[in-house]
């Protein structure tokens, strides 16, 4: 396949202006930023360093640093143990080392986090935000599998980039007569208000984004707080974010269908047509979900109309480019690859590794 650059894939945009083109962010958005902060490495570490002789021992012998793998790995040891009658305290022990994993894996994600949107240089946020805004402009949605914060930043502290995610208020002291302003009581900020003009889709959930069981929450910053620490509140409360960490592709997908948030992010991507391109996603092992999502919208290769037609997948190394290739006869619509790199999305050139 040919390897074509980012600036090719502008030319694509320019030259259908009556298509939308789509964009699905993974891991690789945030490691661009720094990897020092959002690689699978520094996570592991930060977790490594936690007292606790489980996860220690598991992170031992594991010999990879892909937390959805060696969730996989657990979550498929639990079953081996149920399938031989195995010791049911080895079972529980194995559960709650996932369930301790998957806790640690967030918190990690807070910790490691920047401390808040002004920490993000003004140089790299406007480029992020020009990148982002080609999408938005062509009448296409934004898609991460990312947790953290560097998305919703961007897009917040940049006016030029227009989006919704799809949350708004209620106001709460509705009567038949005239309410003033000042006397009027909203609601929180939920999800749900805006969504039929909604374009920013968190597909595995994400920090800002907390479920109480009725409605979906969106944490925010106020002129007291910034919004990290407000999220730390919460879950020094016991309340967690809505974060999909499941090991396999199906069982993301199942923790995605138990959640109406996260099913209609889903939905969306099943449903999007034109064309979709990806950065920093790699289409490993644990995201068939998300190829299968991408084949539902592309209609299975059906002739019809309203479809996604083609992909452009943005590659960082020829590892990159070959596993592409080789599972690029999964996808039911045309695939492109291009250089990542040349994308340039933060305005720091990175050199290839």
């Amino acid at each position: 396949m040919k390897l074509e650059t980012f600036n090719d894939v502008l030319a694509s945009i320019k030259k259908n202006p009556k298509r939308s083109f789509h964009l699905l962010l993974g891991n690789g958005f945030s490691i661009a930023y720094d990897s020092g902060i959002f690689s699978y490495n520094a996570m592991h570490d930060f977790i490594t360093k936690q007292v606790d002789k489980d996860l220690s021992t598991i992170l031992s012998v594991i010999e990879t640093k892909n937390f959805e793998v060696i969730m996989q790995y657990l979550d498929n040891f639990s079953a081996l143990i149920d399938a031989f009658g195995g010791y049911p305290k080895l079972k529980k022990r194995v559960d709650a080392a996932s369930s301790k994993l998957k806790m640690s894996l967030l918190g990690a994600v807070k910790e490691l986090h920047p401390e808040h949107v002004f920490k993000i240089p003004d140089v790299q946020s406007n480029a992020c935000a020009n990148f982002l805004k080609v999408f938005l402009d062509s009448g296409g949605n934004i898609f991460s599998t990312n947790y953290d914060l560097l998305l919703y930043w961007v897009l917040m502290r940049n006016n030029i980039v227009k989006h919704v995610d799809g949350c708004g208020r209620e106001l709460e002291n509705i009567t038949d007569e005239f309410v003033p302003p000042e006397e009027q009581v909203w609601s929180e900020l939920t999800w749900g208000k805006y969504r039929d003009e909604q374009n920013v889709f968190y597909l595995h959930g994400a920090l800002p984004f907390f479920d109480n069981g009725i409605e979906v929450i969106k944490e925010e910053y106020d002129i007291y707080n910034y919004l990290l620490q407000k999220i730390s509140a919460r879950m020094e409360k016991g309340e967690y974010p809505i974060f999909v960490t499941a090991g396999d592709g199906q069982q993301k997908l199942q923790h995605i269908m138990h959640n109406q948030y996260l099913t209609y992010c889903y939905e969306e991507l099943c449903g999007t047509e034109g064309s979709l391109v990806t950065f920093g996603f790699n289409f490993g092992s644990c995201d068939e979900h998300i190829i299968d999502a991408i084949n539902k919208a592309a209609k299975h290769g059906r002739k019809v109309k309203d479809k996604l037609w083609s992909m452009y997948i943005g590659v960082y190394s020829n590892d990159d480019r070959k596993h592409i290739e080789q599972i690029a006869d999964k996808f039911k619509c045309k695939v492109h690859i291009y250089d990542a790199t040349t994308a340039n999305i933060w305005g720091i050139k990175k050199s290839k590794t």
